[in-house]
C-alpha cells in the first residue's frame, strides 16, 4: 500500500519512533535543526540526496522514500491546475516514449 504521508511526515516519524532528538538527527544529516524541522512541518523541501541518508539512517526502503519524494514535488508543482489529472497523464505518456525512443537509438 502507498504511503500518501509527505516525505516530511515520515521522516518525523522515523525520528519520533526511533526516539532520535531533532538535533542529533538535523547533525547526522548536517543540516541545520530549523531546517529539518521545517522539512518535517512540509516548510521547506529535501532533496536526494538527503533521502539517501535518512533511508540509510533509519534502515528503511529508499526506493519508496524515493516515490514519496518525487510523488511530493510533483504534487506541489501542479496541485493547484485544474487539469492535474491529465499533466499525469500526459507526463506518463511521454515518460514512455523517451523511454521507446532512447532504446531505439541504441
Amino acid at each position: 500500500m502507498q504511503n500518501l504521508d509527505s516525505i516530511g511526515t515520515q521522516i518525523r516519524k522515523f525520528r519520533e519512533e526511533a526516539e532520535i532528538p531533532l538535533r542529533k538527527l538535523a547533525a547526522l544529516l548536517d543540516i541545520d535543526q530549523s531546517t529539518l524541522s521545517k522539512i518535517e512541518r512540509d516548510e521547506r523541501r529535501t532533496n536526494v540526496q538527503m533521502i539517501e541518508q535518512i533511508a540509510r539512517i533509519f534502515k528503511a526502503d529508499k526506493d519508496k522514500l524515493l516515490v514519496s519524494f518525487y510523488s511530493d514535488v510533483v504534487m506541489y508543482e501542479i496541485q493547484k491546475e485544474k487539469a492535474f489529472s491529465e499533466i499525469l497523464q500526459v507526463a506518463e505518456a511521454k515518460i514512455e516514449y523517451q523511454r521507446t525512443k532512447t532504446k531505439k537509438l541504441k
